[in-house]
């Protein structure tokens, strides 16, 4: 007897063996890895009435300069269409006061709320509204531009109902969510519906959004999407929307992102992310090519300037495969993964180099440190006395004068891009004049005849491709370009 099986489609199988036997043919049926379909909760009433209370209104005001309108004003800062809008009266000149509107929801008894950063981004003012009609008054704990959380913290003479995060891996496509909030101003609102994509990627490094169709507009703002336990898997974030309004398109930070920004803004006022020192992208397949993988996976080193990989021996064409002992995906996978890493500790880090493995024990740095220093930009370079066209590209040998054009160091060398043929493939991925490349085929070039051998190299080793490392102010990175 086969398990969960609609009666008609009992009926049809009793029907296709009676015609088997009949027929004199033997019928075999393979067994089928189990597949359970659930259909849509009866109610969500019991669960709307378990985690309402932990749900709030949040309402903060501020001062604008400007004179005020009817229209709803969108902050910036925040990814794609934000869910959030700002309520003015008639227009008026001269500064006055302004509210908005957004969610956001309690996660321990003491008085902790989590909302999303643009919702109070600049407020001088915060009132957070519960579900029972109560209003308290709210103060700012911390922020992280970076995923748009926020913190606040409630004074309250009595314990609050609270809400805690679950594990957001743990949702699949297709698994049934709540959202709750306060779209448009309306107060309290419920909608349902079911994970649609898992893993989106919008505009961050830290990007991991569950993607859902469950209703959210303006107002959903930090508001918590619910499994069907009760349990916090994301917090409303954005919508895609040619119109400002749900269109099934939604977008939550992922539970296990947020708790980690959260337990660091409450233990210290901010965010605390371990920093490699690398500028790193992906593994493309003409990369993996070119360099001999078997798989465009790991991250790969296209710059290693002064900080804890450097002084590890980590060197730009590294491809780094493992960190903190677990594979690397690619170069998104690599950022979170040494963001969630303890700042101050050794980390062990495995690194391909020419075909072969390395271990290297990396003491990382704190990246909000790090990221207060900025290098500035160059400057394009002017043509050089001798010139050479290849791979869609007209290049000249670094000389002084170009060297001063590019901000650069007497003893820097490399080959500049003074020209870029605009139907190359060059041109097709991003090469332009002024660029610099440093490296071909993971070797220093500061000759065309540089150039030339390496490419012959490339011919000789069978390869489709050549890979060029290139610098672009203060950026490096690395693109393969075919030879053929």
């Amino acid at each position: 007897m086969v398990p969960d099986l609609t009666p008609s489609i009992r009926s049809a199988l009793r029907s296709s063996t009676l015609l088997a036997l009949v027929l004199g043919f033997g019928l075999s049926l393979a067994p089928a890895s189990e597949v359970q379909a659930f259909g849509a909760p009866e109610s969500f009433a019991e669960l709307v009435q378990k985690i309402s209370p932990a749900v709030v209104n949040i309402t903060t005001s501020a001062m604008i300069a400007g004179p005020a309108n009817n229209r709803p004003i969108v902050p910036e800062g925040s990814p794609l269409e934000d869910l959030f809008r700002d309520f003015n009266g008639p227009g008026q000149r001269g500064p006055q006061r302004s509210e908005a509107l957004g969610s956001g929801f309690v996660i321990s008894e003491d008085g902790y709320i989590v909302t999303n950063n643009h919702v109070i981004e600049n407020a001088d003012d915060i009132t957070i509204e519960f579900f029972s009609g109560k209003k308290l008054k709210a103060k700012l704990v911390g922020t992280d531009p970076k995923t748009d959380i926020a913190l606040l913290k409630v004074d309250s003479d009595k314990p609050l109902e609270f809400v805690s995060f679950g594990n957001s891996d743990l949702m699949r496509v297709g698994d049934w969510v709540m959202a709750m909030g306060n779209p448009l101003g309306q107060g309290f609102s419920v909608s349902a519906g079911i994970v649609s994509a898992r893993g989106r990627v919008l505009q961050g490094s830290y990007d991991d959004y569950i993607q859902t169709d469950a209703a959210i507009n303006r107002g959903n703002s930090g508001g918590p999407l619910f499994n069907m336990d009760g349990q916090v898997i994301g917090v409303n974030t954005a919508i895609l929307s040619p119109n400002g309004g749900s269109i099934g398109i939604g977008f939550s930070m992922s539970s296990n992102v947020v708790a980690k920004v959260v337990d660091q803004l409450k233990q210290f006022g901010t965010t605390r992310r371990g920093w490699l020192g690398v500028r790193i992208q992906d593994v493309s397949p003409e990369i993996a090519e070119s360099l001999g993988l078997d798989a465009a996976a790991g991250a790969l080193v296209a710059d290693v300037p002064d900080g804890p990989a450097k002084e590890a021996g980590i060197r730009a064409g590294d491809v780094i495969t493992r960190f903190a002992g677990q594979e690397v995906a690619d170069a998104g996978d690599l950022t979170r993964r040494v963001a969630d890493a303890p700042i101050g500790e050794a980390v062990p880090v495995i690194v391909l180099r020419e075909g072969k493995t390395e271990t290297l024990q990396v003491t990382l740095g704190r990246r909000e440190e790090a990221e207060a220093t900025a290098t500035p930009a160059s400057a394009p370079a002017d043509a050089g006395p001798k010139q050479m066209e290849t791979l869609g590209l007209t290049l000249a040998p670094l000389d002084d004068e170009a060297r001063a054009r590019l901000g650069l160091e007497a003893s820097a060398q490399g080959l500049v891009i003074l020209k870029v043929d605009p139907t190359s493939e060059a041109s097709t991925k991003g090469l332009m004049e002024g660029d610099l490349i440093t490296k071909v085929g993971q070797q220093a070039v500061a000759r065309l005849q540089d150039l030339e051998d390496r490419i012959k190299e490339a011919r000789d080793g069978g390869r489709k491709s050549v890979l060029l490392l290139l610098r672009r102010g203060g950026d490096a990175r690395y693109v393969a370009l075919s030879i053929e």
